[in-house]
């Protein structure tokens, strides 16, 4: 067998590209269709890089996995990690969890710690468990296969689609928008599409760190002490991967932009009431953003679009619709 990775699968990948023909029609978008991430095993685009850290880590012989995270994260290290055979402890803000995510999260036996902040606090709980215990792998996006995996979205995208314009996704830690455009990016040069698409990162008003200074010239960071917003899975001041996130629009021409959490649940219920697709409100960011930018006259309608939804609506049931 020499150095060959047993992968740990659970079928992850390969999900639905919906034509939004309704919403499509009442936007005036010539092509709008929706990357269904949240049809993943478990219930969102975390799985596909997931599978690849964790494959790797236990290839390497790691038993025991820690994750900060804002509740999909966690339900994927969790699901994972069991799948392994491991040992996952996952750290998470206090009382800014989402309950689907959190069910999961025991459900699948992880070990969970609860500190009080944010999900930035989280991350520096995680930074220092790894400091002093060394068995420990950590599975956060700051670890290269976890975006190594969620650039699969990208290539999907391609095989369906060929070239398209521009792509929306909702941004929080920065990992998956990098991923997105690494993924591009390898299909441009293997000769799979003849233009990158445009890259689009939608923040939430209350955790806009990157979409804000992204605005201020994107010379650097400016974090937020307390991010809310409704969109829980995106509810992060101090994003890790922030350079990557701008790496990615600058190379392929795009943008950031902010929207508030009232456009984030219309969206939502949108995607639900007319195209039958359910969400988290992290996901409907991607459609909040492109109805406003299109309101602006900032995005070219006669388009072909992609926008990404990043988790199964039962991720937050508690949503107040």
């Amino acid at each position: 067998m020499g150095d060959q990775v047993e992968p740990i699968t659970l079928g992850e990948g390969m999900t639905p590209l919906a034509r939004l023909k309704s919403i499509g029609k009442i936007l005036g978008v010539k092509e709008l269709y929706a990357k269904v991430e949240g049809m993943n095993p478990t219930g969102s685009f975390k799985d596909r890089g997931m599978s690849l850290a964790v494959s790797l880590a236990t290839h390497y012989r790691y038993r025991e996995f820690i994750v900060a995270s804002t509740g999909n994260t966690a339900a994927s290290a969790a699901a994972y990690g069991a799948r392994a055979g491991a040992r996952v402890t996952v750290v998470l803000p206090k009382g800014h969890v989402a309950d689907g995510k959190l069910f999961q999260s025991i459900l699948h036996g992880a070990r969970a710690v609860y500190i009080d902040g944010s999900f930035d606090d989280a991350l520096l709980n995680v930074f220092g468990e790894i400091s002093e215990k060394n068995s420990l792998y950590p599975l956060n996006s700051i670890n290269p296969w976890r975006l190594e995996g969620q650039k699969t979205a990208a290539y999907e995208i391609v095989e369906e689609l060929n070239d398209i314009d521009l792509v929306l996704l909702p941004v929080g830690n920065g990992g998956n928008i990098y991923a997105l455009y690494k993924g591009f990016k390898e299909a441009l040069e293997m000769g799979l599409i003849e233009k990158p698409p445009k890259i689009i990162g939608i923040q939430a008003r209350g955790a806009s760190p990157i979409a804000q200074s992204w605005i201020k010239g994107g010379s650097g960071i400016e974090t937020v002490e307390r991010p809310e917003t409704v969109a829980t899975a995106i509810r992060i001041g101090k994003p890790a991967n922030w350079l990557k996130a701008f790496k990615a629009v600058r190379e392929t021409r795009g943008f950031f932009a902010i929207v508030e959490d009232e456009e984030i649940l219309a969206s939502q219920k949108l995607l639900a009431k007319l195209e039958g697709i359910g969400c988290e409100p992290a996901s409907a960011a991607s459609l909040a953003g492109l109805r406003k930018l299109i309101y602006e006259s900032l995005i070219d309608t006669d388009s072909r679009i992609v926008i990404i939804l990043t988790g199964h609506a039962l991720k937050d049931p508690s949503i107040k619709i």
